[in-house]
């Protein structure tokens, strides 16, 4: 594959599978139009980059539809000043996108066989800072954040991750639901949380946020 082969892949990307699906801001469009995707997979799988499917990173982790990321941004309604964690960077790509959208971006991996590709092509994206350490932990150090981003499904999400929320922010994710992925966006006011889903579409599951399980007679 070639560099233009990609560029050909990406644009078709953005007019059939997002313009088409309610991705519909400009900067997000412009974003997903320029980070090169493929440059987050191994290079064995990078001819699958824009497939509307997830694709596998290694053992349990995929990377997501690009039609789920573009919706999550799109919802997200990232702002030039927002200070973003992301949640379950794998490779960063998501983390990448963002640089391009927000101020800051801290981005969370657990998966040491994930790390190296995502500090290898991380290091191009300055504004972004990638933490080893647990997905289910966030980044409490380095918050509150105005915008966390989920970059896969959870059944629940942890007030551990609600506390590093800002006041007035906002937090996109999918979530399991009775077998169904569907996007969602959060707001934190007045101290209280709310989250409420937007869309069902396919989204990869990140380890680590399943419900505890309830005692039963």
């Amino acid at each position: 594959m070639t560099e233009q082969n990609f560029k050909s892949m990406r644009n078709a990307m953005v007019e059939s599978q997002l313009r088409t699906s309610d991705v519909n801001d400009p900067r997000v469009i412009a974003a997903m139009a320029s980070v090169p995707r493929e440059a987050f997979l191994p290079v064995e799988r990078q001819a699958l980059a824009y497939i509307d499917r997830p694709v596998r990173l290694s053992d349990g982790r995929w990377l997501n539809p690009p039609l789920s990321t573009g919706r999550l941004l799109t919802a997200a309604e990232v702002v030039p000043d927002d200070t973003v964690l992301v949640i379950g960077a794998a490779t960063g790509y998501s983390a990448a996108l963002l640089s391009q959208l927000a101020a800051s971006v801290v981005a969370v991996e657990e998966d040491e066989a994930l790390l190296p590709r995502a500090k290898a092509v991380l290091a191009g994206y300055g504004n972004v800072r990638l933490v080893p350490g647990a997905l289910h932990q966030g980044a409490r150090k380095d918050g509150p954040y105005s915008l966390i981003f989920i970059d896969g499904a959870v059944e629940v999400i942890p007030p551990a991750i609600i506390k590093q929320l800002a006041e007035d922010g906002r937090l996109v994710s999918a979530i399991v639901d009775k077998g169904v992925t569907r996007l969602s966006l959060g707001r934190k006011s007045g101290g209280a949380f709310g989250i409420s889903s937007f869309a069902d579409c396919e989204s990869v599951i990140l380890p680590g946020f399943t419900k505890p399980e309830t005692f039963k007679f």
